[in-house]
């Protein structure tokens, strides 16, 4: 996701939809369309329900994302993500007057620059064109330090206070800072997210997620949750565990909980404040009860098309790419949708978001998504 201009297939895990379950809409999939220096993706809903066929109103626990009636009866056929650009409010106004039923954006109070307004933000997305209340998730990265945010402390009065990324065999500073980026995203570095002081930052008072729901958002859109499977994270927990006299860290396990303290910090002040986890499908098999309880819905990368991360549109590789390590082993086109089976079981409902720069592929995910003999969305 990141900088290229919002979404990006910059993951290990993705899935999608599976068998035996009752379409949103007519069209499913995801298409973009490529709006110059704005770089808007539109990303058509691809949401999912149980195996009996549609979720009913209050059926899933939750009683979001099923069928199509999501918190508070709102209704969702679509969707779009947007995270650059909305530091200006014609930016904002222009995605106000789409149609689409669910935004995810970027929340932007938090940027070190040019950051956004984010009560006219919400204020703006929070309603339809029509009238009809709209879905707006806040995107974060939980798994991720940015050195574009503001708790990236820069200018210390001590230079060793100062925030930095591992280079050249130089640890990172806070020591939380495990590695850099593995797909290459510029200024993103992974973090053991279990430290005391990285979790505070979010879910402690006056924290981010506690702003997150002040300003009114109907919930969070959570990126890199498969850093519990980066190789250097798992190092990282190992090191700690090693004579410790404590129980072993297990980083799938860290991760389950930091989400639920997520959510139940969100939760204080709006309770019924969604939780959608992005990618990182395999998690679930850690303990699908505790993970089921936790989020909302979940969001998958790259089932059919891949894109490489932190490039523009207009560069080759930016979407259309298939095979490779990408759709290997559990994350083949197969595996991501049976993987997803389970989540549907569970009445998770599952969204799907793939890169596309031709219209024949954006055309062939739409028509792959649609129920079949053999599985349905």
């Amino acid at each position: 996701m990141k900088s290229r201009e919002i979404v990006g297939g910059r993951t290990r895990g993705t899935q999608e939809k599976a068998p035996e379950t009752w379409p949103v809409t007519a069209e499913h999939g995801i298409t973009y369309e490529h709006e110059s220096e704005k770089q808007i993706h539109r990303l058509r809903l691809a949401a999912t329900t149980p195996s009996r066929g549609h979720l009913r109103e209050g059926h899933h626990p939750k009683g979001v994302f099923g069928h199509v009636v999501v918190q508070d009866h709102v209704e969702i056929s679509n969707f779009m993500y947007q995270l650059q650009e909305l530091f200006e409010t014609e930016r904002i106004d222009e995605l106000d007057a789409t149609d689409y039923d669910m935004l995810v954006v970027e929340p932007g109070f938090n940027f070190s620059e040019f950051p956004y307004d984010t009560d006219y933000l919400v204020t703006q997305l929070k309603t339809k064109p029509n009238g009809d209340e709209r879905i707006v998730l806040a995107y974060i990265d939980i798994g991720q330090a940015e050195d574009y945010r503001d708790y990236w402390l820069s200018q210390q009065v001590d230079p060793a206070d100062n925030w930095r990324g591992p280079a050249l065999g130089t640890p990172g500073n806070p020591d939380f800072i495990v590695s850099t980026d593995p797909d290459g995203w510029a200024g993103n570095y992974p973090v053991a997210y279990w430290d005391v002081d990285w979790k505070d930052m979010w879910v402690g008072t006056g924290g981010i997620i506690e702003q997150i729901a002040d300003y009114g958002f109907d919930g969070i859109y959570l990126d890199w949750v498969e850093g519990y499977d980066d190789d250097d994270v798992i190092a990282r927990a190992a090191a700690e565990s090693t004579g410790s006299g404590s129980a072993p860290i297990s980083p799938a396990v860290e991760m389950i909980e930091f989400i639920e303290e997520m959510r139940a910090k969100a939760q204080t002040t709006k309770s019924d404040f969604l939780v959608v986890a992005q990618n990182a499908p395999y998690l679930l098999d850690t303990d699908p009860a505790r993970y089921a309880s936790a989020i909302d819905a979940i969001a998958t990368e790259d089932t059919w098309f891949y894109g490489e991360g932190d490039i523009g549109w207009d560069a080759a590789g930016a979407g259309d790419l298939t095979g490779g390590d990408r759709h290997s082993g559990d994350y083949s086109t197969a595996n991501r949708i049976a993987q997803n089976e389970k989540y549907l079981t569970l009445g998770i409902p599952v969204f799907t978001v793939d890169y596309c720069v031709s219209q024949s592929n954006a055309d062939q995910v739409y028509r792959d998504s649609r129920p079949t003999d053999s599985y349905r969305w």
